[in-house]
């Protein structure tokens, strides 16, 4: 996405996906009721030109406002969240689509008509990525409501299904590895763009340690819940078993068990739980239960990190497991298979050490809060990490419903540890 033509095409990639998402919903559907978790459809949208609006054509162009009156109204930082399901205060999906059709057109042109500078290429993909980050919440949100999944998608298993899982771990080596996105070079500039809590990055020492080859799967931690694993108080924290008391949880949010069968909703489908499958929906409190419960624990970032990449202070450095360029057929994401492989499926993904599904599938809890790294300065758009650092954990890899051009194996996710409705689970390390 260093040049016009693959720039063009990565907008219009992501702009057909979003109209697709939308369009897909019925009248119905789209008049979403309120959870905490999601956000209406066509505010969604509007939000996503209004980025673009803001931070490229008034920003570089100094164009004015589609409609000024509306910029607090998809502003995030002007309207609260729960302030979006006012009726009436948006306008329509008709005249939210000619807004986002007349700020897309416009920037479209702008890139087949004018030089495309550093600064400008920089803008440009973070509004794309920006839009991406959003079509994975729009996934997710007919995951929370139950409706069908996204169009293209497929939910059922493949034949893979029938190998047989074999748990096992992976010994990392110590050494001293390469954490984080390089410091600006002649080599490592605008077209390795990466957000500002990846950078700059460090080296740390790091000891061996030795991590799962695959995510949990679901026979796995379905063997904590029959153990009663959610009613001994005794792997829980003080924080999990407040959170566990408040929500009720006694199972992953969309498992359910009827007759003697445990089910999982899968969109708008209860399948039955496959053990092969990974766990998903697991907030942080209970990915750490579990690991009390094995007597396992969870990574870190920075062994998540080393696990995924291995890239030592002098050698290669490589933004994924295999390499320097996004292999999208090799991961789950683009919600494609919709997290539904076993989790020893996808070999040729796997990273230097042997792990499996570091990208995609699910995003990964890690042991670690959101911190900045040493020498952290904010990017251009202020609130993109800020407000998460100090009571987020980190999640690492990305998930099915994340876009492929988005991710690599620095990216940086943070979720409250409550967070199960997006696509989240786990692998766990040895003590």
């Amino acid at each position: 996405m260093n040049n016009k033509q693959s720039l063009l095409a990565s907008l219009q990639q992501s702009r057909e996906r979003v109209l697709e998402l939308l369009n897909s919903l019925n009248a119905d559907q789209v008049k979403v009721p309120y959870l905490p978790g999601i956000n209406p459809p066509i505010w969604e949208v509007g939000h996503a030109a209004f980025f673009f609006e803001r931070f490229i054509l008034q920003n570089l162009d100094k164009l004015p406002a589609y409609n000024p009156a509306l910029d607090d109204i998809w502003d995030s930082f002007e309207l609260g969240h729960e302030d979006r399901w006012q009726e009436g205060l948006f306008p329509d999906k008709p005249d939210t689509l000619r807004y986002f059709d007349d700020t897309f057109d416009k920037v479209r042109q702008r890139i087949e008509s004018k030089p495309l500078t550093d600064r400008d290429l920089y803008l440009y993909k973070y509004a794309i990525f920006h839009l991406n980050m959003h079509i994975e919440s729009m996934v997710w949100a007919r995951q929370s409501l139950g409706y069908a999944p996204p169009p293209n998608s497929t939910s059922e298993t493949g034949e893979l299904a029938a190998q047989a899982v074999v748990t096992q771990d992976i010994e990392i080596p110590a050494g001293r590895y390469r954490i984080g996105m390089p410091p600006d070079s002649e080599h490592f500039a605008t077209e390795d763009f990466c957000f500002d809590n990846e950078k700059p990055g460090f080296v740390i020492d790091m000891k061996a340690f030795r991590i799962s080859k695959n995510l949990l799967s679901n026979a796995e931690y379905l063997a904590f819940i029959q153990a009663g694993g959610y009613e001994n108080d005794q792997y829980w924290s003080m924080a999990g078993l407040k959170w566990r008391n408040s929500s009720g949880a006694r199972h992953p949010l969309f498992w359910k068990h009827e007759n003697g069968v445990w089910f999982e909703r899968c969109f708008d489908q209860w399948l039955p739980v496959q053990g092969e499958l990974p766990v998903k929906h697991i907030s942080y409190w209970e990915a750490q239960a579990y690991c009390k419960f094995a007597g396992r624990r969870l990574p870190t970032e920075f062994e998540w990190e080393v696990a995924a990449l291995g890239n030592r202070e002098q050698g290669t450095f490589n933004k994924f497991p295999w390499g320097n360029t996004m292999e999208a057929h090799w991961v789950d994401m683009d919600s494609t298979n919709l997290a539904r492989l076993p989790v020893n499926a996808l070999p040729k993904g796997d990273s230097p050490f042997g792990c499996r599904q570091m990208i995609g599938t699910v995003w990964e809890w890690t042991d670690s809060l959101f911190f900045p790294y040493d020498g952290f300065t904010m990017d251009m758009y202020p609130f993109m990490s800020t407000l998460q650092f100090g009571d987020h954990k980190v999640v690492r890899g990305g998930s099915c419903a994340t876009s492929s051009i988005l991710i690599r194996g620095t990216y940086r996710q943070a979720y409250t540890p409550d967070r199960n409705d997006v696509f989240v689970g786990f692998r766990t390390c040895a003590q």
